[in-house]
């Protein structure tokens, strides 16, 4: 996904127009495509400009503006994992504009590919094509399988295992989407990434923000080779992909 650093995009230049019709004049404002109330609480698409945006309960989340650091987290995680494992598993965190996903598909060394994703709406913008430039027909990969559940409880529940865990379902460690998502980063929520990962195993995080105390949490958890990745952005601190190994 790819997470602004504020909660409010910038305004557009007024025009030349506008100002010659006076101060009251009003620039005009992102588009509304969609809203929803999901299970979680109101979510809304919106076009701004040439990019397609996601708002959760009035917080900005993620837009189609770039994509580099979330292409990035899946790539890690595979170039992480021991050399020789054929066809290795990828649980994605999060569908989001399906910049992870999408990168996934197009890798044919990726096995078995599962993403989860909680909010209906996110899976039906999928399907009617609104994320088509960025993500195209990535769900339809016969590899695929699409988890409607919640991440973190999905995480304590299912038996499965994975080579590769690819999670982008928040602002970061830091800075939550829901209160309940801060589970996944507290030492048990840890502990049952690393359960669900195969010896060798890679868990990778994204961040619009390095971390150094979820580095820390990481080594704590049990995890080795913990180190972290960053991609500048054109205002503010870099993002950030997290990777550590299960041993």
């Amino acid at each position: 996904m790819a997470f602004a650093h504020e909660s409010r995009p910038p305004s557009a230049p007024r025009t030349d127009a506008q100002v010659a019709a006076g101060t009251e004049a009003r620039t005009e404002g992102p588009a509304v495509l969609d809203r929803r109330e999901g299970p979680y609480g109101e979510v809304v698409l919106r076009r701004n400009g040439d990019r397609l945006e996601i708002i959760a309960n009035g917080t900005f989340l993620m837009d189609t503006s770039d994509g580099r650091s979330e292409r990035l987290l899946v790539d890690a995680a595979l170039d992480a994992l021991p050399a020789g494992r054929k066809h290795p598993s990828v649980l994605i965190g999060g569908l989001g504009v399906g910049f992870s996903l999408a990168r996934a598909v197009a890798e044919p060394r990726w096995g078995r590919i599962a993403v989860v994703e909680r909010e209906p709406a996110v899976v039906d913008w999928h399907r009617a094509g609104h994320f088509a430039a960025h993500s195209g027909a990535a769900l339809d990969d016969p590899r695929v399988r699409l988890l409607a559940e919640d991440l973190t409880a999905y995480l304590r529940t299912t038996g499965d295992t994975y080579d590769a865990l690819c999670l982008d379902i928040d602002n970061g460690p830091d800075w939550t989407v829901t209160e309940n998502n801060g589970s996944l980063y507290s030492p048990s929520g840890l502990r049952e990434c690393r359960e669900r990962l195969t010896s060798g195993g890679v868990l990778a995080v994204w961040s619009a923000r390095p971390s150094a105390e979820f580095e820390a949490a990481l080594g704590r958890a049990g995890f080795t080779g913990v180190r972290t990745l960053e991609v500048p952005v054109a205002r503010g601190v870099p993002d950030a992909v997290h990777v550590a190994l299960r041993a």
